[in-house]
């Protein structure tokens, strides 16, 4: 495995003129500290309650001695400088993606390749702190960038969205999609046909109504909550990646807490996991129809689909960018049992 050279720990970070010294306040006189968790979603996606969700489940497993203080909506800055910031130490938590977190330490990228996991369980299963190619991953993020996987929850199956029916990749061609601004959205969106626009999540409604992007992927309940409904009017059910959003600590933050501090943050992180994925599982269907009432068209493999275009397109350009390199971790992911 290799380590990200293109990330500098030392840079000089300008998070929106947010005046950020350490990932804590430390209250003089009194036990409580309180922890910055910066993040990039609205509050009403589970994406972003999850992290209010963690910050009171922390509050009762500390016992009150650890609060967090949660920032939505990029308000500490974009993806890119979301990850950095936790590594930088100039905030404690936030969430991000794995392809995101590659920024930091490469090989993590692969956690997002499309069509990677056999079904939900088996993403789960993999992406479990617990789990060897997960604590191998960690080993490695914690190494190259400062930074701990406290935990990831089920954040959905991807799907495509656009102003037009697409029934296979030939529809997409010289349509410009945007993807997440990291190389493996990049492949999977060019590999479903599109021409990929990185664009980051903070600016995606806009690019959306002003045209520079005719579509987006993302998993339903983002697709709901940000009413991108209002400015696309299909939505393709290509379920092309399944994502865990990976949540992370700065490490010199874990570092300085004590064990029961620590195990406090252990069990915020295995109450919170779970209450994330049940909510993201127990929506997704109720979601997608919430989605039909509001106008958009739903297409799936029924509707005439071609996902076995999208799969066979999107994994043999995967395979040619990333195969080499990623094909050990492949092979453990595969060895995981859910």
């Amino acid at each position: 495995m290799t380590v990200s050279k293109g990330f500098n720990r030392r840079a000089v970070l300008a998070l929106g003129g947010a005046s950020l010294a350490a990932p804590f306040i430390a209250r003089p006189g009194f036990a409580q500290t309180t922890l910055r968790y910066g993040h990039n979603n609205e509050v009403a996606s589970v994406a972003g309650a999850q992290a209010d969700w963690f910050a009171e489940a922390l509050g009762q497993t500390s016992g009150g001695d650890l609060t967090v203080q949660v920032f939505p909506n990029s308000q500490l800055g974009k993806l890119q400088e979301l990850a950095e910031a936790v590594s930088l130490g100039t905030i404690a938590f936030s969430h991000n993606t794995a392809g995101a977190l590659g920024s930091l330490y490469q090989p993590f990228a692969a956690l997002d390749t499309p069509y990677l996991y056999r079904d939900i369980d088996h993403l789960m299963a993999v992406t479990d702190v617990e789990s060897p190619v997960m604590q191998e991953l960690n080993e490695g993020l914690i190494a190259a960038a400062n930074v701990r996987v406290i935990y990831a929850h089920y954040f959905g199956r991807r799907n495509l969205t656009c102003n037009k029916a697409v029934m296979s990749p030939t529809d997409l061609e010289g349509v410009k999609i945007r993807a997440v601004p990291f190389p493996i959205y990049t492949t999977a969106v060019e590999g479903m046909g599109a021409v990929a626009v990185p664009v980051d999540w903070s600016e995606v409604p806009t690019a959306l109504a002003t045209g520079v992007v005719q579509g987006q992927e993302n998993p339903v309940n983002v697709v709901l909550n940000v009413k991108l409904y209002e400015v696309q009017s299909h939505l393709m059910l290509t379920g092309h990646m399944s994502n865990a959003e990976v949540v992370v600590m700065n490490e010199d933050a874990w570092q300085g807490m004590s064990a029961s501090e620590q195990d406090a943050v252990r069990e915020a992180a295995t109450q919170t996991r779970e209450k994330a994925t049940k909510a993201i599982l127990d929506n997704e269907e109720s979601e997608t129809q919430a989605l039909r009432e509001q106008g958009m068209t739903v297409i799936g493999e029924e509707d005439g689909l071609d996902l076995a275009a999208f799969r066979e397109s999107v994994s043999q350009l995967v395979d040619e960018r990333f195969g080499s390199e990623y094909g050990d971790l492949y092979a453990k992911i595969e060895q995981v049992s859910a």
